[in-house]
């Protein structure tokens, strides 16, 4: 089970510890990209996004980046963020916290960022300390729209769907450049950015 929209009450839970949505005052929607780079998916996203003037960040598993080094080089060169997404997608919940913050390292040795998105946002509160002491420079990002597009049991359209009726100003919104996600990714993604360029949204990058 999962929730399109991040509800208030895990924001109040989390208030400084976790990054959730970006300010409501500007017009500006922030699509972050988890799982990737692949070479099945991500040149896809990159070319929609240029297709639309738009930038994304796109939240990288290590072992991936280690795999398609030129893939994770033309996202940058392309002007697109980064951040981490541990090295072998781990959870949190299920990690003992010293494996875990080895792993989020391991990852950081590829991928150079302050950004950090635990896989299936699920990361303990002492996770969360450690991590802060070991870098304080570190922001977690989690997010404020989840577009399900991981999920086979939803159709496309319901995809689509999920992501036009909840996003809002200074929304950060999950896809997934991932297999699992592929056929729902192609489906939503371009009729997403289509439908807020006609709404004279800005689609951005995360500056943190």
């Amino acid at each position: 089970m999962y929730l399109v929209k991040s509800p208030w009450i895990l924001k109040k839970l989390y208030p400084s510890s976790l990054l959730w949505n970006m300010p409501r005052n500007d017009k500006t929607i922030y699509l972050t990209f988890d799982d990737g780079p692949i070479s099945e998916v991500t040149p896809w996203v990159l070319e929609t996004l240029k297709t639309y003037e738009a930038k994304g960040t796109f939240f990288c598993i290590g072992d991936n980046v280690r795999k398609h080094p030129g893939i994770y080089q033309q996202l940058l060169a392309d002007g697109h963020a980064t951040g981490n997404h541990t090295f072998h997608h781990l959870n949190g919940w299920n990690t003992p916290d010293e494996e875990y913050l080895r792993d989020i390292q391991q990852c950081r040795d590829l991928v150079r960022s302050n950004l950090f998105r635990p896989p299936y946002g699920r990361i303990r509160k002492s996770q969360i300390g450690k991590l802060r002491q070991s870098d304080n420079s570190m922001r977690l990002v989690m997010w404020d729209v989840l577009s399900g597009d991981f999920d086979r049991s939803i159709s496309p359209g319901k995809c689509l769907n999920n992501v036009l009726r909840h996003t809002e100003n200074g929304s950060i919104v999950v896809f997934h450049d991932s297999l699992k996600a592929e056929d729902r990714l192609r489906y939503a993604l371009p009729r997403a950015l289509d439908a807020w360029k006609t709404k004279k949204f800005r689609i951005e990058k995360l500056i943190l």
